[in-house]
């Protein structure tokens, strides 16, 4: 698969690269608790959605530390109109998820890896926490 350019990965509807990142973060998610577990796919769908859902995902932007150009693409998904509505979940949650996931989307579609994976390992904590209670 071929990366974007930053310029063209910036012009893609803002839903669009939340799209991806959702897969991607998902993707994520899911392939931390098939290595590090030995869980029926039940157990791993009830861990994995506290981590996809929109409540986690919008205190997880909070944490990390974007650059000018991660910031426009949060800031244009987080004010995008969208007419789904949250199911478990405050508008504001949901604007802020939804611009972790475009940030996620963008960082994947320009093929920058090594950034993605340092942004996913500041949630392994949580993760592994999650396996101890």
């Amino acid at each position: 698969m071929d990366n974007l350019s930053e310029k063209d990965a910036s012009l893609l509807n803002a839903l669009s690269l939340a799209f991806i990142g959702d897969g991607v973060w998902t993707l994520f998610v899911r392939d931390y608790f098939c290595k590090h577990t030995d869980f029926k796919n039940s157990n791993l769908h009830r861990l994995t959605t506290k981590f996809v859902k929109a409540s986690f995902q919008s205190k997880a932007l909070e944490r990390l530390h974007l650059n000018d150009q991660e910031i426009a693409i949060a800031r244009r998904a987080r004010n995008v109109h969208n007419n789904t509505i949250a199911k478990n979940a405050s508008l504001a949650d949901y604007k802020k998820a939804t611009s972790f996931e475009a940030v996620m989307g963008y960082l994947y579609l320009t093929g920058n890896f090594q950034r993605l994976n340092d942004f996913m390992s500041i949630y392994i904590p949580d993760l592994e926490s999650s396996l101890k209670k």
